[in-house]
């Protein structure tokens, strides 16, 4: 038996894993900065989110306001909200993703993500 000779790759395990973990945390932050926009009824209704999916706006053209049909507006809300949250997810996936792979297999071995 080495004395100490497990240590070493121990600590070096525990740095990596502090520098995904800040890598991570920042790339949240700049998620939970970032806007992206969505739309429904050719641009009438736009939703925009941050990355982290958080409603930041909701624009409606006046041409999608009819009083006698409130139902297509409320679908073209929950159209245009949900086109921004799949742009938010893509964001997502694009600034996390690479992360999060590093903590599978290729990255830290014996944590369990």
């Amino acid at each position: 038996m080495i004395p100490g000779g497990g240590q070493p790759n121990m600590q070096q395990l525990l740095q990596q894993a502090q520098k995904m973990q800040q890598d991570l945390a920042r790339a949240q932050e700049e998620l939970a900065n970032t806007e992206v926009d969505g739309q429904a009824g050719g641009g009438l209704v736009r939703a925009t989110v941050t990355g982290a999916g958080e409603l930041r706006a909701l624009k409606i053209d006046p041409k999608a306001v009819d009083p006698e049909d409130t139902e297509t507006l409320a679908d073209l809300i929950v159209a245009a909200v949900h086109a921004a949250n799949e742009n938010a997810q893509t964001l997502q996936q694009q600034k996390l993703g690479p992360l999060a792979q590093g903590l599978g297999g290729s990255g830290i071995p014996g944590l369990p993500f």
